[in-house]
């Protein structure tokens, strides 16, 4: 058939003849025209309508099977090669469609017996059907698959190497392969998969780390191949979901007694306060449950509100009423009452109940209630002018802030030394 891209180029248009055209093709005895036109077919297939593919995948996934002839490039790799290309197209529908055809046995068993330049174009068609088809990870591991990853791993070329990181980051987020992984000695892959790879694979392997993690004994080895270093290196790079989980996991590890301190020194510290100073709300939780771990230890306490107060005298009002609230929490932690003094945070909390917008000031009325329970804390607030300034809240129309001002004054008129401060100021 004389110049087949011509041909399949005009014949695009319709794309019911493009593939009348193409099992044609595959019909015939001419091998190389197979090969040409099937990778030709891969290329195309951004722009096919979905029903199409769905019809060709069951003749790719049949030349997967075809023997081998030692020929380069095969016809495997072209239809490994296309296989790749339709994975990516349908919102994983067609991915699924792909595993459901019994691509995935092959795919393997070609892993095992080709050479590397076909072994590239495998991998990445495994990393396409596990990445946009959830289904197919479980075939993949059902399959022998984790287990050849992993040897992979353990004796992969440089030109293999991501391939297989963004596949194992895909199948680690079952809870079975995280369990082998851990097993096997694997934890030094997933930990190198939330370095290297696309930025969706990076942040899937952060989320592995992160539910891993959560097994007390697993935390030990993540942080022994250097998981912390891996997630802060991820939360200063990557994008916002990357970013978001890869917190989410490094407070995981943080949250066990043993981490609290390493986490701190290795400089995650600053890097919370920049999630808290971001616009996603979900952040702002994150780095609130992380300061209220981190804390447990004094020295860190100290750096967290230097990172706090400079949040209160900035303009970023969400960011205050964030960072308000983690006072608030912080303020229950008896061992911290002279950190909260020597921090400079009182005047500005009281500045801000006076001043302040009416999310901040809720917040800000919440910590001075709190720190009013402590009586080094009530005589911070009381020299630092709050009394008047709560008593003048009571008429607010926030109910919440009106019981906040109201808990704190009940606490300031049981004390003997300052009651008659309140009484003064009526």
């Amino acid at each position: 058939m004389d110049n087949l891209d011509t041909v399949m180029a005009e014949s695009s248009t319709n794309w019911e003849k493009t593939f009348h055209l193409y099992e044609t093709v595959i019909a015939g005895d001419d091998n190389s025209l197979r090969i040409q036109a099937t990778f030709k077919l891969g290329c195309m297939s951004k722009h096919a309508p979905e029903n199409t593919l769905a019809c060709v995948i069951p003749v790719l996934v049949e030349l997967l099977r075809s023997p081998i002839d030692n020929q380069s490039p095969s016809i495997q790799g072209a239809s490994a090669y296309c296989l790749k290309c339709i994975a990516s197209q349908g919102e994983g529908r067609l991915a699924v469609i792909i595993g459901q055809c019994g691509a995935i046995p092959s795919l393997l068993g070609l892993l095992q017996t080709s050479e590397s330049n076909l072994q590239k174009i495998i991998l990445k068609c495994l990393r396409n059907i596990v990445t946009f088809g959830d289904s197919n990870r479980l075939t993949v591991v059902r399959d022998g698959g984790l287990e050849i990853i992993l040897n992979m791993l353990n004796a992969s070329s440089p030109g293999l190497r991501r391939p297989l990181l963004e596949i194992l980051s895909a199948l680690s987020l079952l809870r079975e392969v995280r369990r082998v992984i851990l097993g096997l000695g694997g934890v030094c892959f997933l930990i190198e998969s939330a370095r290297c790879g696309s930025m969706i694979s990076r942040t899937r392997a952060a989320q592995a780390i992160g539910m891993m993690g959560l097994v007390k004994r697993a935390r030990r080895t993540l942080v022994h191949f250097g998981a912390v270093r891996a997630l802060m290196e991820l939360i200063q790079n990557g994008d916002t979901p990357a970013k978001l989980v890869a917190a989410n996991a490094l407070g995981v590890i943080s949250s066990h007694v043993d981490y609290i301190r390493p986490v701190a020194q290795a400089g995650a510290i600053p890097l919370f306060a920049e999630i808290l100073e971001g616009c996603e709300p979900l952040g702002k939780e994150i780095a609130e449950d992380v300061f209220c771990v981190l804390a447990v230890v004094e020295e860190n306490a100290v750096v967290i509100f230097q990172h706090l107060v400079r949040i209160l005298r900035g303009s970023n009002t969400e960011a205050k009423a964030a960072a308000a609230d983690i006072i608030w929490d912080l303020a229950s932690y008896k061992h911290l009452v002279s950190v909260v003094q020597t921090s400079g945070a009182i005047p500005i909390l009281v500045e801000l109940l006076r001043d302040g917008s009416g999310d901040v000031k809720e917040k800000v009325s919440g910590a001075i209630a709190q720190f009013s329970y402590n009586k080094a804390g009530r005589l911070s607030l009381a020299d630092s002018g709050v009394i008047p300034i709560l008593i003048q809240t009571l008429d607010d129309e926030s109910e919440e802030l009106r019981e906040n001002a109201a808990e704190a004054l009940v606490n300031f008129s049981d004390d003997p030394l300052l009651g008659d401060r309140i009484s003064c100021v009526r």
